[in-house]
């Protein structure tokens, strides 16, 4: 049977098409369940005895749950008790529409055949579809068709059943007037929550119940606390007309009554609104896109020094305003103030599922308790549970599900126990979800696109691929590295210059464009490396076996070589997918022992030296053009082979075959981007490291001006040069702490596609255009690139998305935020052992320096260690500490002692642990003594790890 329904639409060019939409319908869609004798099923998913035990419907049953229920309860319907559930076409296509998240926790379910979740097709069936009538509003035609369904289902079956077993159908809504309507039509209808409660096999399910708006009204007070949100429309009024800006609200992590809000304006042009106070902040989360309104220019505050965290005990609807928000407005008056604003309303919630531990309330036989998550930037979520006991020092997950302005903390409910806190695997499951990296299982249909095994390279695989294997190839890695995405050759021409190539694995032709391995790579977008663990993008067959280019064994790569001369200049260039079969798989310390050892004179040997001469004069090249060398301290830590604890952390030692690897992966990188970039100028995936405004510079200029040093930040060059020249008699760390702030008044390099963008250049490279070619293992914006490239030299066959701008965009946006959660994710794996570390190390004294000056505070780095933590002062007797800010930059005045910037100190390091979800590593001052003052510190982080450059 055939349906159609037109309608006309305007085009781009402001013309009419006329448009025709058929819909078949059809009389042969089974039901799914394993009961029915009317359908000609190939397969059913529905239970004969369908085992959900329940005090309202002690019958046999199955369910129908609405579209609110599933997008409100999916925490519920992904509980194991909860089974035999009907999700009609209706909702599923509502659910798809109106949050894609939630739409792939359902499909998940429905294909876990052990759920026995049915999809039915009720949109395309003859007795169940439905025209939207006059005047009927699509929400309500689609609840009208749950109800049809549901009927249809229950007639269904009751041609089937038996007399002693009858199987009835069971539909779940909250919306009251949706449940009228069906009890008018003769169906069983209950509230979500009610038939959740009556459910016998899981009493502690009730927990997961996302909170109803009933039950959202009775935890909060009467006062109101907040303003009202605007509504969609007013909002999108001012927003055109220039009242609110739009923009991503950014909690601070050190003080919970203030934020901004980042502002993207046309092109390079973006804006920060500070926020500060709990009714500006108006309920937003972190990461929530808000409208904002800018305060009048003589309201304009500061950002605070002042370090507020709401971890104390629970504050009361009702309390008034405290001395915190007092002192928080106080302080802003001391620097210079900034764009001040304040929340009206909520364009896009991004709330998810949030990793934390529950703070029981002190009354007992109480059910309301405050949820703490681990990221600070998250406000506390009052939750209601009856399993408090059982909760206590776990980690768990709890969802939001509303935020009244009755209340001071948002409603939610608990998702689920990821196990006991402080536990190693528990807290590595807790950095994986909170900074969203995907790290499930590969699928089974993942899976089914890896190559056959025993692999071997065919005559087939050779078409269009040269033959590399006699090359005397090698590879250098760190320590332990398996997944090896490089190695090199170098070796003399008859003409006297060198002939050099660079071989990466060939992963894209493991993995081809769109199917479900590519997938799943483009999702994932980086290998995630942990201490101790690696979260593989692409699977370990390829990962550390097929592509990895390991010694002795035959690989397929793609190639870029060059002929270059005794002086580093490049004379000509070629690409090539190859063959090669490398000679050696050697570490850093390795090759540079061979490299050092005289008496060696093997080819490899050779090789090597011939790379490093080269890298050097490359390296020289670069920096007389401009390109930065900035400085970071990056931490390793010794891992015990049974207890897997680290028992030694040291900073990393870079010796010159670090260099001498990474100048080739850069030229390479530089190279295939030209050449990408001359074939494809609209839609070539290139790397671009914005430069930094003026105002980034300004702490590195008053540290530098406090030890009467001069930098110049005219041009990536001014500070190259000014940056190698800056030191200071009697301080040789100076230079080191000087590069240090230099690399964090850097911006974040970021993948775009070059028909969107305009600006190309490396910053930090000082080179106009760069890419990423050279670990297709670990990096999908690599595998987009060799297929570029395997297309501009007619090595492989293109595909539309490859040439879609706007997808290469889409696929860059999430590119840059995986790479970024993955950075996130990693300082906080070497956060976690570092605790570790110190807990079994117990104190330690060490020198440390000044890098940043507060207000009651003085951040200090530990070199050692690469530590960075705070420490606080706490004057109760005498006069509160005092910041000065001038133009050799602020200083801390304490007692008689002031702290600059840069100035030597002793500290005790220890680990307290006395509040197991928040652990610290304690720093006190040692050195200088300061009579009559006590010293705290809260979280020390290991320094933020940042590349020595962007290869």
């Amino acid at each position: 049977m055939l349906k159609s329904k037109t309608f006309v639409k305007k085009t781009r060019s402001g013309g009419v098409m006329k448009i025709v939409r058929e819909h078949y319908l059809r009389d042969d869609i089974w039901c799914g369940s394993e009961v029915c004798t009317e359908c000609k099923q190939e397969s059913t998913a529905l239970q004969r005895d369908p085992c959900m035990e329940s005090n309202l419907c002690s019958y046999p049953h199955y369910v129908i749950p609405d579209t609110n229920v599933v997008l409100h309860q999916i925490d519920v319907l992904e509980d194991q008790v909860i089974r035999n559930v009907i999700i009609l076409q209706t909702v599923l296509a509502e659910v798809r529409h109106r949050s894609a998240p939630i739409y792939k926790r359902l499909k998940d379910i429905v294909h876990e055949k052990e759920k026995n979740f049915y999809t039915f097709t009720n949109e395309h069936h003859r007795e169940t579809f439905i025209e939207r009538e006059p005047g009927e509003s699509a929400n309500d035609r689609n609840d009208r068709a749950i109800r049809v369904a549901a009927k249809w289902y229950s007639e269904h079956l009751k041609k089937s059943e038996s007399d002693t077993d009858p199987l009835k159908v069971v539909l779940l809504t909250n919306d009251q007037g949706n449940k009228q309507k069906a009890e008018e039509s003769g169906l069983l209808v209950y509230k979500c929550e009610e038939y959740i409660k009556s459910l016998i096999g899981n009493p502690e399910l009730v927990d997961r119940l996302a909170l109803s708006n009933d039950d959202k009204n009775d935890i909060t007070s009467s006062k109101v606390l907040f303003p009202e949100h605007l509504p969609l429309s007013r909002i999108q009024a001012g927003l055109k007309n220039g009242t609110f800006l739009q923009g991503t609200f950014r909690a601070s992590r050190d003080n919970y009554l203030e934020a901004t809000v980042f502002v993207q304006g046309e092109g390079e042009e973006s804006t920060e609104v500070l926020i500060q106070g709990l009714q500006n902040l108006n309920r937003s989360v972190y990461q929530d896109v808000v409208a904002v309104q800018l305060l009048p220019r003589d309201q304009w505050v500061a950002p605070s020094s002042v370090v507020l965290q709401d971890e104390g005990a629970a504050k009361d609807d009702n309390e008034e305003e405290g001395e915190e928000e007092k002192e928080l407005r106080v302080s802003a008056a001391e620097a210079a103030r900034k764009p001040t604003g304040r929340v009206v309303g909520i364009i896009k919630r991004n709330w998810r599922p949030f990793c934390g531990m529950l703070n029981a309330s002190i009354i007992k036989e109480s059910t309301r308790h405050l949820f703490t998550p681990a990221d600070r930037r998250i406000p506390r979520i009052r939750i209601e549970t009856r399993q408090a006991d059982a909760l206590a020092g776990q980690r768990i997950m709890v969802a939001i599900d509303g935020w009244p302005k009755h209340s001071r903390y948002p409603n939610g409910h608990f998702v689920r126990t990821l196990g006991s806190a402080g536990d190693k695997e528990t807290e590595q499951q807790v950095l994986l979800l909170e900074h969203d990296v995907p790290h499930q299982a590969f699928s089974q249909a993942v899976l089914s696109f890896l190559p056959t095994m025993p692999w071997e390279i065919t005559p087939e695989v050779m078409v269009n691929r040269e033959d590399l294997r006699s090359l005397t190839v090698c590879s250098v890695d760190p320590p332990g590295c398996t997944d090896i995405d490089d190695a090199l050759h170098c070796r003399e021409l008859d003409n006297g210059n060198f002939e050099v190539g660079v071989h990466i694995a060939d992963v894209s032709h493991f993995i081809r464009p769109g199917n479900a391995m590519d997938k799943e790579a483009a999702n994932r977008g980086t290998t995630v490396y942990l201490c101790g663990k690696r979260i593989d993008m692409v699977p370990e067959l390829l990962s550390s076996n097929l592509c990895s280019l390991r010694s002795n064994v035959e690989r397929l790569a793609f190639s870029c070589i060059w002929e270059i001369n005794h002086e580093a200049e490049i004379l000509k260039t070629r690409f090539t997918k190859s063959v090669i079969k490398s000679k050696a798989s050697l570490t850093y310390a390795e090759a540079q022992m061979r490299i050092d050892d005289t008496t060696q004179t093997d080819d490899i040997t050779k090789n090597l030296r011939g790379l490093n001469k080269l890298a050097k004069i490359l390296k020289k090249h670069r920096i007389l053009k401009g390109a930065l060398t900035l400085s970071s301290l990056e931490v390793r830590f010794h891992i015990d082979s049974e207890t897997h604890d680290p028992i030694d952390l040291q900073t990393k030692e870079l010796m010159e075959t670090n260099s001498m690897v990474e100048e080739f992966m850069l030229l390479a990188n530089i190279s295939v981007a030209q050449k990408i970039f001359d074939e494809f100028p609209d839609c070539a995936m290139l790397r671009k490291h914005p430069a930094p405004p003026p105002s980034n510079y300004d702490i590195l200029l008053k540290a530098a001006k406090s030890k009467a040093v001069e930098i110049h930040t005219d041009s990536a060059k001014a500070l190259a040069d000014s940056l190698d020249v800056a030191r200071v008699d009697g301080f040789p760390y100076f230079n080191t702490l000087l590069r240090i702030l230099a690399t964090r008044c850097m911006m974040q390099a970021v993948y775009f596609c070059s028909g969107m963008d305009s600006d190309f250049h490396h910053y930090g490279l000082a080179s106009p255009i760069y890419t990423h070619f050279t670990s297709p293992i670990r990096r999908y914006a690599d595998i987009i690139v060799h297929r570029l490239l395997a297309v501009a030299i007619a090595a492989d066959k293109t595909y539309p998305d490859l040439m879609d701008k706007q997808k290469q965009s889409a696929l860059s946006n999430n590119l840059n935020y995986r790479h970024k959660m993955s950075q996130y994710a990693q300082r906080a794996s070497v956060a976690f052992h570092t605790q570790l570390f110190f807990k079994s190390r117990g104190i330690l004294n060490e020198e440390g320096f000044v890098l940043f000056v507060r207000k009651n505070a003085i951040i200090v780095l530990i070199p050692k260690f690469g530590l960075e933590g705070t420490v606080f002062f706490d004057s109760k007797t005498k006069a509160a500490p005092t910041v000065v800010f001038d133009e050799e930059g602020p200083s801390l005045t304490v007692e008689q002692h002031t702290f600059h910037i840069f100035d030597r100190v002793i500290v005790t390091i220890s680990l307290d642990a006395s509040n197991i979800q928040h652990q610290k590593i304690r720093m006190s001052l040692i050195e200088p003594v300061i009579p009559g003052v006590s010293v705290s510190a809260p979280e020390v982080a290991p320094l933020a790890k940042k590349p020595r450059l962007d290869r």
